[in-house]
């Protein structure tokens, strides 16, 4: 056998079935212009202006406060770039642990109410690796995850050595029913995240730490894309339903309503040591880089101040979903800031996608399998406090035209 053929031939072949399953993604090169976010230039075909860039409005962007180019936070992470330079220099045990860092973690810990966290390289890395160690601490450990939860969970759970049960997504009935029939003597946790990014739903927190105490198990909540967006503080969801201290570890990350990079969790110190001890993807990964998290913590101390950013949000989301309605264009039920509007079809997606942006200057991401089910594609349109009324109807208009056509065809 020729093993590097054999390896080629393969790879071509599952990129041709990508392509003729409209699954194949292309990355969309798209700039950010700090100061008039959320306005970026597509550099692509039928760009126009310098170096045959046009200037689009997006609507799928994660930096859902706008944050990543917020004065106070460029103006932190430069003067970081000034004392410290670009890199941290080493993993944290070696020389990549700076005042920086542990004012952060301090930072976050206050945040969520809990007595320590700890930073990861990402998100993803944070439940990749926290999972991994946490359900392997104990034997006989028993898992249970809501169907939805993202892959970096599920990837740290099949890390573990720890049995894996899933839940229909916020199905509490069903996860009852899985926690009556698992071993009374097992170890349990129970995974879940705060707000699901693609369906744009909540989870029911009370009603599952409920459950968490009459069956014994520890609590791990994703706030992925609740952090900085819900609560007093922009904590989560957990602290805007009061939930926060029933819950046993929160994970976070710094990329998305921060506006930076980063993940984390925060718990009980000595919970957060022990992963701190044993995860191999903290341990053998380098620090983040220090303008990252002076940056980052200028952007939680500037949240935790600024309600009004927090109400703007809410009062966007509320006006594209109204505007949609309006118009008689579909959505998934949202209760969140992310308003999924369904495509069914991945090329059907995909070609909605690509005529509002090449057609109308707009970009919204197509979903597609297996990020969802096959046959519930969709755009993922998440307003900002910076998508005035205008984007809005212009979006709504759009959108409206390009749907009609596809139906028609």
């Amino acid at each position: 056998m020729d093993t590097r053929q054999t390896l080629l031939d393969h790879c071509s072949r599952h990129l041709g079935t990508l392509r003729n399953e409209g699954r194949y993604r292309d990355f969309t090169r798209l700039e950010k212009i700090a100061g008039r976010f959320p306005t970026y230039r597509w550099h692509g075909p039928g760009g126009q202006g310098p170096g045959g860039a046009r200037e689009i409005t997006v609507w799928s962007a994660n930096d859902y406060l706008g944050m990543g180019t917020h004065p106070a936070v460029l103006e932190a992470a430069a003067g970081a770039v000034a004392a410290h330079g670009a890199g941290a220099g080493g993993t944290r045990n070696i020389s990549g642990t700076s005042p920086l860092h542990a004012a952060l973690e301090d930072e976050l810990a206050s945040w969520h109410g809990k007595p320590a966290a700890l930073l990861f390289g990402s998100g993803y890395l944070a439940n990749q690796a926290a999972l991994s160690a946490l359900l392997a601490a104990l034997p006989g450990m028993e898992v249970f995850s809501d169907a939805m939860n993202h892959a970096s969970m599920i990837d740290g759970m099949r890390r573990s050595p720890a049995k894996r049960h899933i839940w229909r997504h916020n199905d509490l009935g069903h996860l009852e029913e899985l926690l009556r029939a698992a071993d009374p003597a097992a170890p349990k946790v129970i995974a879940f995240e705060s707000v699901y990014s693609m369906e744009g739903d909540v989870a029911p927190l009370h009603a599952i730490c409920d459950l968490a105490e009459k069956y014994d198990a520890i609590t791990y909540l994703d706030e992925v894309h609740a952090v900085g967006l819900y609560g007093p503080q922009g904590a989560g969801i957990a602290e805007r339903d009061g939930a926060a201290a029933r819950i046993d570890v929160i994970e976070g990350t710094l990329a998305k309503g921060v506006g930076v990079f980063g993940g984390y969790i925060a718990g009980a110190a000595d919970l957060v040591d022990y992963v701190r001890s044993v995860a191999g993807g903290l341990i053998f990964t380098t620090a983040l880089p220090p303008p990252t998290v002076a940056a980052a913590l200028a952007s939680i101390r500037h949240i935790r101040a600024d309600a009004a950013l927090r109400e703007r949000l809410a009062s966007r989301a509320a006006a594209l979903k109204a505007a949609l309605d309006a118009a008689g264009l579909p959505r998934l039920d949202s209760h969140s800031h992310i308003v999924p509007v369904p495509v069914p079809g991945a090329d059907a997606c995909r070609a909605v996608a690509r005529r509002m942006l090449e057609e109308f200057s707009i970009y919204v991401t197509p979903i597609n399998y297996p990020t969802v089910p096959r046959g519930t594609e969709r755009l993922r349109l998440c307003a900002t406090p910076f998508h005035d009324d205008a984007m809005i109807a212009e979006l709504v208009r759009a959108l409206g035209e390009v749907l009609r056509v596809a139906k028609a065809a």
